[in-house]
Order: C-alpha cells, then structure tokens, then sequence
C-alpha cells in the first residue's frame, strides 16, 4: 500500500510540474513515505532525515508521510526541525498545497483521518512505467489485532465506491497494464454497489473486472480469515484472470496465542478455508504471516505454529519477531518473550519455510507456465517475469520486451526463482 501511495503521491506531483531526481540530497523536495509495522521504524526515519543534510549544513525541504507521521505527529517536528512537513496517509492529497505552506517557511502537520477524499483528488492514472500495478480498493482496520497499531495509523475499514475503482482500472489499463493488484489492509472485506444498486464483496468487484478489455491477470492483498467468503473462494475456480495465489495470514498455529491476539478466526477455521480453496483450485499457491515469540508464547505454542505449517506447506510466507507496538494492547501484556528465545525460534521457523518454498519451486520444474514479463534480466536477452503462482522466472526470450506474455516451461529452480524456456508467445505489446 506504501508503494501504491508512493507512486500516488509521484502523479500528483507530476502534476505539479515536478520531476524525480535519482538523490535525495540533489532535490528540492524530499518526501519519506513511511511504515510502522516493524520495530524502530520511527528511529529509522529520523536517521534518514539526518543523512538529507548537505555538506554546507542545508536540507532539501521535507515531508514526513505515512503511518509514523501519523503515529509521531507533531512530535517529529519538535525532534526534527528539519522537517518541514507532517502528513498521516488518509491526508497526503493536501501535500500539495503543505508544500507551499512550507514554502512560506511555515511548518504543516497535517494527521486527520477524514472519509476517503484523498482518492477523489488525486489525478487521473495515465501511462504507466510497468505492465503491473496496484490499486487500492480498501483502507484501514476494524479488527484490533493486540499486536497491531494499523487501526489507530489506518483508522477505521472503508471502501472505495464501485465505479471509482473500475473507472482507476481501465485507465491503468489504457496506460499499459496488464496485471492488478487489489489493495487493502483487508482487502477481502471490501464491499460496494454497482451501478445498478446492487451490493457485492471482493468477488464480485473481481468479476466485474475481469471483463475488462486488456485486463490479464488479477490478484489481491492482504486478506484476512474471517472476511473469506465461499463466493471469493469459488471465483478463485471459476475467473481464468484471478491468479492461483492466495496470501491469507494466520500469525500463529495455537489457538490459545490466536485468542490472545484477537485474530477471530481458529487453527481449525483457518486450515478448512485453505480446504475449501485447494477444493475449487488445486494449484493454488498459499502464502502467509508469522509473528514468533508473542507474550505468552509457549515452546507447545511454538510447536502448534511448526505444525501448522508442516500440514499448510506455503508457497512463499512472512515471518516477524513479535516487536511491542505503542500503545496496542499487547505492548502492556505480562510474559514478554526474551529476545534470544525469539530469534532461535525464528531461525527454525524461516528454515522450514525456506525448506517449503524451495519445494514448490522445484515440484513446478516441468510444468508449462504463462510469464508477464516485468523487467530485463542480467543476461543479453533475458527477461524476468512472474509466474501465475507470483514466482519470478528468468527466461532468454529474444525479440520480447517488459510487459510481453508469453507460454514458457519451466526447465530449473532455485529457492527464490525459476529458469523457463521460451514456448509460445501469447501477446506481444
């Protein structure tokens, strides 16, 4: 999503008639698009602020934007003088007008949480650098997971209106893409009318794009258990455009540390929708989160999540220490788990998930596989591109160029990509 608002805020910009330049020292305007997920994230920020500093003590002017600007709010402007702007990411439309405030040498801090106007303003998608993009469909969080600061930064879960994103989509594909992306912090609970005043969920907002003209491939992230519905899952067996990969999160694989997390869902729940799923797809990719060592977390706990995994076997997934959060629940709960015992669980659980990736690599060795070609390779004539299953696969296909499609085998693999052979090209650009 931080990509999505990134290349977002670019547009606008642009509009501006501003242009990227390769450093930030060199520009006149410095934006820090930032996350506060992992841990030290603020501490990382203002570090990046510091290295902004030129050689005869002058600053480029700049912008904190994101989930720490909303979380640090005018906190980053008593501890970074240097920064000349504060704007939370349900705010960053107004960096426009921010900027000429601070050109005036008055400081902006800008954290408001008003309903989803910012994608009313932002200009119209026109053509774009790659064949692949994102589009965000739904912000913020209504869960409260104990661990997890996204509703207090995202604020509540709201929904594009339906015409909005098929309108965003065929522009992206009138400026050349061939894949989307669908974003959201729970992007499978997105909900909307169409335009004959009829409700849909996620599959139904998929349907209606797969009729796009142009429109070759479709996925989404990141959704959460409770909102997989059986009307999602089955497009999944019936929309030749939705991509056989699904990441669906689960945190943990013993329901006593679920519980404490307030995820919702259970080990059980969470292993019979991956059932239905492999039902109506057999060669789905799954992928997933892991957060280790969560207060209270057990050696049997940490063992219920290796199981887990050892039955699920994920195409790729996500692995964290647990890091407290101001302000969230958990950050206060009794039993915080040393970091030693957390980094020695994390170890084992990357290697078996490393183990298991490497395994869905290799079982696709042989397989015949459509490639969108995203970028050039290393090699004279070679180009990198993903698979339906989101692998990258590195192809000699002479002739071709980024954003080709093309019919290729899979002939070797390694643990984070694959070797394909140059079968049949299906559409040239």
């Amino acid at each position: 999503m931080n990509v999505y608002d990134g290349e977002r805020m670019t547009e606008m910009f642009a509009g501006q008639g501003m242009v990227q330049v390769e450093n930030g020292k060199e520009a006149d305007l410095v934006v820090l698009n930032t996350c506060h997920i992992r841990e030290k994230a603020a501490e990382k920020v203002y570090s990046d602020i510091g290295r902004l500093r030129r050689k005869d003590g002058s600053s480029p002017m700049i912008a904190v934007a994101g989930c720490v600007a909303q979380a640090e709010g005018k906190e980053i402007s008593k501890r970074a003088p240097s920064v000349d702007i504060v704007v939370g990411p349900q705010a960053y439309h107004r960096l426009p007008d921010m900027v000429a405030h601070a050109q005036s040498g008055k400081r902006s801090v800008d954290t408001d949480m008003p309903a989803i106007s910012k994608f009313d303003i932002m200009p119209p998608r026109t053509k774009q650098p790659r064949p692949t993009a994102f589009l965000t469909v739904q912000e913020g969080c209504d869960k409260f997971c104990t661990y997890c600061v996204v509703p207090y930064t995202r604020g509540a879960e709201i929904s594009r209106p339906w015409a909005d994103l098929i309108n965003e989509a065929k522009a992206l594909v009138d400026g050349g893409v061939s894949e989307i992306t669908l974003l959201g912090q729970n992007v499978n609970a997105w909900t909307g009318e169409d335009e004959k005043g009829q409700m849909h969920g996620l599959d139904g907002l998929i349907r209606a794009l797969d009729k796009i003209d142009g429109l070759k491939r479709i996925r989404y992230t990141t959704s959460h258990p409770n909102d997989m519905t059986d009307a999602l899952i089955n497009a999944h067996g019936e929309i030749e455009s939705l991509m056989p990969y699904l990441h669906l999160p689960v945190q943990a694989g013993s329901d006593r540390i679920l519980k404490a997390m307030n995820r919702s869902h259970s080990r059980d729940s969470y292993l019979h929708i991956l059932d239905k799923m492999r039902k109506v797809r057999p060669d789905i990719a799954l992928s997933g989160d892991f957060i280790v060592g969560f207060p209270g977390e057990t050696d049997q706990d940490f063992a219920d999540t290796l199981s887990l995994v050892k039955q699920v076997r994920y195409a790729q997934a996500y692995s964290f220490k647990y890091s407290p959060r101001p302000g969230t629940p958990a950050a206060i709960m009794d039993n915080q788990i040393a970091p030693e015992i957390m980094d020695e669980r994390l170890q084992a659980l990357q290697a078996l998930l490393n183990e298991h990736q490497h395994d869905f690599n290799k079982q696709s060795v042989g397989r015949t596989a459509s490639i969108l070609f995203e970028r050039t390779g290393k090699l004279d004539g070679q180009l990198i591109g993903k698979s339906p299953w989101l692998q990258s696969v590195h192809v000699i296909a002479p002739g071709l160029k980024i954003g080709d499609l093309a019919d290729v085998k899979l002939v070797d693999s390694g643990p984070n990509s694959l070797t394909g052979e140059l079968i049949n090209i299906l559409d040239k650009e």
